[in-house]
């Protein structure tokens, strides 16, 4: 089992630059079934990705790859075209609001949106377009979703993911990473990875994963990585203690972080004496959460949880 993504997962690319063109390439060297991408400008022509697989070697595997996709002038006629059910947005900033109601507006069943530095107010009308949608929005300014083994969505380095049963959710995608590689090291694994983001408005929140976590059968801990800012971990933390039957481990970026300062991302700002890395913490550690001290705590963290 796994959480938003498998193996069966049809993804389509919106934004076909030079970023969108490198990380679909990546990801079809993963084994994501990429099946097509949204370019208004080369609408009605291909695009070429051949190379060697991220699992070489490995009995029943290719080793090689040549996927050619086509390119299409909307979401909508790319969708009914491929049958697609999900897709990642590549698009630029000021662009990328319309490309993510665009998708849901054809029906997308998840988006995930790895674009930086959308503006606050975009958001804010993305997350009204969605209400009462069926599209899930991942991000923005994150660094996607992977089931290891079977679906890579976003930028995220597959190598260093291994099929496990430790579910991870982060608004940080570098810490995402670390705790990844942690946890890997330890033989515990992964089922999902979930890079949730770090704008203030986002689409998919803690509360969210943890609770499709908590229904995954194979999923048997979480680590959950949350940073200044908002008061999302602290809602993550009563979700915990009130519904969560599995053990959680957590770790907090920016316990140094002077009041008013911005750290990293949008979201990470204390303001108003709320967002405190002290407050999370202590939120966290009432609800049960292990806590790693230091980012290099987090896979042993989750050890000590599991017990």
């Amino acid at each position: 089992m796994s959480i938003l993504v498998n193996k069966d997962t049809t993804v389509l690319v919106q934004g076909l630059g030079k970023t969108g063109q490198f990380h679909t390439d990546t990801a079809i060297a993963y084994g994501t079934r990429m099946v097509g991408a949204v370019h208004p400008t080369r609408a009605g022509t291909e695009f070429h990705f051949e190379g060697e697989t991220d699992h070489s070697g490995v009995p029943g595997r290719d080793d090689t790859y040549s996927v050619t996709i086509p390119i299409f002038a909307g979401v909508a006629e790319a969708v009914e075209a491929t049958g697609a059910n999900a897709s990642v947005v590549y698009v630029p900033p000021q662009f990328a609001a319309d490309a993510i109601m665009e998708a849901a507006a054809a029906g997308v069943e998840l988006v995930v949106a790895i674009t930086e530095g959308i503006p606050v107010a975009d958001m804010v009308r993305v997350k009204r377009y969605l209400e009462g949608k069926t599209t899930r929005l991942i991000g923005p300014n994150c660094p996607g979703v992977i089931t290891p083994g079977e679906c890579k969505i976003g930028i995220m380095p597959g190598y260093i993911h291994q099929r496990g049963k430790i579910g991870v959710v982060s608004r940080s995608g570098t810490l995402t990473y670390e705790a990844v590689h942690q946890v890997t090291q330890l033989g515990l694994g992964q089922t999902t990875a979930v890079g949730i983001g770090g704008d203030p408005v986002n689409g998919t929140n803690f509360v969210d994963v943890l609770r499709l976590f908590e229904a995954d059968p194979e999923t048997e801990g979480v680590i959950m990585i949350g940073e200044i800012g908002g008061t999302a971990e602290e809602e993550a933390a009563e979700i915990v203690a009130a519904e969560m039957s599995k053990p959680v481990a957590g770790f907090i970026a920016g316990t140094t972080a002077p009041p008013g300062k911005r750290m990293g991302h949008a979201g990470a700002i204390v303001s108003g004496g709320r967002g405190t890395a002290v407050a999370k913490i202590e939120a966290m550690q009432s609800a049960g959460i292990v806590i790693a001290e230091t980012p290099s705590d987090m896979g042993d963290a989750m050890a000590r949880a599991l017990g």
